[in-house]
């Protein structure tokens, strides 16, 4: 009986060493695949690190964020997935602070004693609207390590407008905003009134071919440059704050510059699907452009985003946000600062 006894010991002993070695052999297999998942990664985003160390922080990195979204794609009743992108190694500290950029106006009212679509009823309002068939989107930009969402928001408003009243479709620079507007903090952020502010006093703004994006401040203003007027307004409105029935009304007639919260994960690695988080934050710290808007197959109402963080991340650049939610001011704060250019 003792003799069993220490069999069945030793047996049970080996079968734990075993689980630990097949566990260990295990993990030892997901963290080769996920070191050359990593390298595959690099060598499509061009990534080069200064060191191994920061090759290896980087790295740990990159295991989170693949974690968390594939956990979150293995989840039931999400509106919408999430995709490993060329974000995927920055921490989401990292991501608000080199990719976004939006500043909210000081004094910002809720009213808008100016909004020229407030008597529009709905019989005059589409059902859906996307300003690309109409040819008045240029294509995703990218606004790289630059904090000048402000400028690119403005400029692709400015740009359909420009299509809307003249038929032509029109690329404009972003690097005048961020050279020349000087309310605004270039790379360091801007808001959306004083930039429509400056495009208003210098009467317009040049060619992108003419003052291309640096994703970068020059330092001074190329006045030549800035001469060169492609496209003007003569002014430019806000929408009244938290109210997407009148934010529809303006996204109707054209397009639309918009402040959003892109905090969390979730937006950093949105790949598809209508964004629905209950995790926004609370400030708007991003500008964006409303495209459009419409209501998926089964009866999800949205908003179609046009972003500057190039044609990789999202729908191809694009970004479908729930429209009409509970909160007033909208599905990530936002309607709570829309403003489009008059002309």
């Amino acid at each position: 009986m003792a003799f069993q006894r220490i069999n069945l010991v030793f047996i049970a002993i080996f079968i734990t060493l075993g689980t630990l070695a097949s566990h260990a052999t295990s993990r030892s297999l997901y963290e080769a695949s996920l070191a050359e998942k990593h390298e595959q990664w690099m060598a499509k985003h061009g990534r080069v690190y200064p060191n191994a160390a920061e090759k290896e922080r980087r790295l740990g990195i990159f295991r989170k964020n693949v974690e968390y979204v594939e956990k979150f794609n293995n989840e039931a009743n999400k509106t919408y997935k999430l995709n490993i992108n060329k974000f995927s190694d920055m921490t989401n500290e990292e991501f608000r602070r080199y990719h976004t950029g939006f500043k909210m106006p000081p004094g910002l009212n809720s009213t808008s004693s100016n909004f020229s679509y407030q008597s529009l009823a709905a019989t005059d309002i589409p059902t859906s609207v996307d300003w690309r068939k109409q040819q008045a989107v240029t294509p995703i930009k990218n606004q790289k390590s630059c904090g000048a969402c402000w400028a690119f928001t403005v400029a692709a408003a400015v740009e359909g407008l420009t299509k809307i009243k003249t038929g032509q479709l029109i690329s404009l620079s972003e690097q005048q905003l961020v050279d020349c507007d000087h309310q605004n903090k270039g790379c360091g952020g801007g808001n959306l009134e004083s930039a429509y502010s400056y495009v208003v006093q210098n009467g317009g703004l040049a060619r992108e071919e003419t003052y291309p994006y640096q994703a970068t401040e020059m330092g001074t203003c190329d006045t030549n440059k800035e001469s060169e007027h492609a496209a003007q307004i003569t002014g430019f409105e806000s929408v009244p704050s938290s109210s997407e029935n009148d934010l529809q009304k303006a996204v109707a007639m054209q397009p639309v510059s918009i402040g959003i919260t892109a905090d969390g994960q979730d937006f950093q690695m949105y790949g598809s699907g209508v964004y629905k988080s209950g995790n926004c934050g609370t400030e708007p710290n991003h500008a964006v452009t409303a495209i459009g808007y419409g209501t998926t197959e089964d009866g999800t109402l949205y908003w179609l985003i046009k972003n500057s963080w190039g044609e990789g991340w999202g729908e191809s650049g694009y970004m479908r946000i729930l429209r009409n939610s509970d909160a007033p001011e909208g599905m990530c704060n936002l309607a709570v600062n829309p403003v489009y250019p008059t002309a």
